[in-house]
């Protein structure tokens, strides 16, 4: 299941679920304009599930090798368990879940998701560490944890960004990307939190009608005009990463907001010419896709275990130069409203 044959690809890293259903599967065909593949991070004991979800858009993106399925087991190894570890503990020692609200209902997480595919002795210890707090449960299934809500989706946005690690150990060029807003609202709150060296970094790109939905468009007429307009699109995905670490290294926050309007309208233009490249071909009229881009990007130091994680991995964005400069960013797709930080 765990494709390590794909060099330099970039891959669409679908999270926080392990697999869309027909709810998402609108915007999925999309993201092949963006991304020359997708990726979900699926268990094995829910291998299945992500076709009988989406049986008519999973099974021809399987045939033609552009959906990769990696297996929590063999993708969280025992380098991305510590790095999780470390964060975890991080944040709990610097009391970043000490307020959170009673929950009544867990929500389970796999235990492959946590490393114990990698290492049981280190993911015994960090769920005993959440136990603790009150923020983990005993497993009821013998396959999966349960978890404060709010900790599980903290835990599934790090694995997001720690994907991009372990996809450039497989040659791949991993971007997390999600259609939750929420998930992006909770990373903008992970990074703002006053433990981070994030914090007061974190810019959100506007969400900006990029392109049309392909989802009624047959997928080879999609594949065609990818192999024709490719560039167009990957350049426009490149620039917001650009644009979000230029932003977001500026330390003056007026200076900041000045560039960032700027650039918002930079951005817009770009989205608007491969709008108008896309209805052209298409000849039909289409609904909109939106995309932004949120994230941060800081120079990391000591006690700074998600810069310490990203920077190790030594796959960074190529325009930074000095690898201590690293960023965490997700992308945002198909969204109803706009977002700021």
């Amino acid at each position: 299941m765990d494709n390590q044959t794909q060099t330099h690809r970039d891959v669409a890293y679908y999270y926080p679920a392990p697999f869309w259903g027909p709810q998402a599967s609108d915007w999925v065909k999309s993201l092949l304009l963006f991304f020359d593949q997708v990726a979900i991070l699926l268990p094995d004991y829910m291998y299945g599930r992500h076709q009988a979800a989406d049986p008519t858009l999973v099974e021809p993106l399987e045939d033609r090798g552009l959906l990769s399925v990696f297996e929590p087991k063999e993708w969280v190894d025992e380098d991305l368990a510590n790095q999780l570890a470390e964060i975890i503990v991080e944040l709990l020692t610097n009391g970043a879940f000490d307020d959170l609200p009673k929950e009544a209902f867990f929500q389970e997480i796999s235990r492959s998701r946590l490393g114990y595919g990698a290492d049981i002795s280190l993911a015994n210890f960090l769920v005993d560490e959440l136990a603790d707090k009150g923020l983990a449960r005993p497993s009821e299934d013998g396959v999966s944890v349960p978890l404060h809500p709010t900790v599980r989706t903290t835990i599934l946005i790090i694995l997001g960004q720690l994907s991009r690690i372990a996809g450039a150990k497989r040659g791949l060029i991993v971007h997390p990307t999600t259609n939750d807003s929420k998930v992006v609202t909770d990373l903008i709150a992970t990074l703002s939190r006053e433990s981070m060296p994030s914090r007061g970094r974190v810019i959100t790109l506007d969400l900006e009608s990029a392109s049309l939905n392909m989802a009624s468009v047959p997928l080879d007429d999609v594949l065609q005009f990818r192999d024709e307009h490719k560039v167009h699109y990957q350049l426009y995905m490149s620039n917001l990463r650009k644009y979000l670490a230029e932003l977001a290294s500026i330390d003056n926050a007026e200076e900041r907001e000045a560039l960032l309007v700027e650039r918002s309208q930079e951005i817009a233009d770009l989205a608007h010419d491969i709008r108008r490249t896309t209805k052209k071909w298409i000849g039909k009229n289409l609904p909109s896709l939106s995309i932004g881009l949120v994230g941060s990007a800081w120079i990391y130091a000591s006690g700074d275990p998600i810069g310490a994680a990203l920077n190790a991995s030594g796959h960074l964005l190529n325009f930074w130069g000095e690898r201590k400069k690293v960023t965490a960013y997700s992308y945002l797709f198909e969204a109803r409203s706009r977002f700021r930080a």
